[in-house]
């Protein structure tokens, strides 16, 4: 290994330290960053099920979809309402 490197990823070992010690306020500005993002992600998929529960579905839909596919009845129920109700267009995604 030449000129210092470590083999690994071609930095040397005094860079890897420079990389680890970044400033604790970009460490605090990051982790806030993604703490926001996670919880923007939490309240898009609060707001989607709410809409997904909204949705009016035949329960003999579900059931047809479950037992000629051989579906659970919870994916037959989630599939209908992604597919605001519409069973052919459920049936059609689900064998696509």
């Amino acid at each position: 290994m030449e000129g210092g490197d470590d083999g690994v990823d071609g930095r040397t070992c005094s860079n890897r330290a420079k990389l680890s010690t970044s400033s604790p306020i970009m460490s605090k500005t990051a982790m806030a960053s993604i703490a926001a993002s996670a919880e923007a992600d939490r309240n898009a998929m609060r707001l989607r099920e709410k809409e997904l529960a909204a949705v009016k579905i035949n329960p003999a839909d579900v059931d047809i979809i479950a037992n000629e596919l051989e579906l659970d009845k919870k994916v037959a129920e989630r599939t209908l309402r992604e597919n605001k109700g519409d069973a052919v267009a459920a049936v059609r995604y689900l064998l696509c």
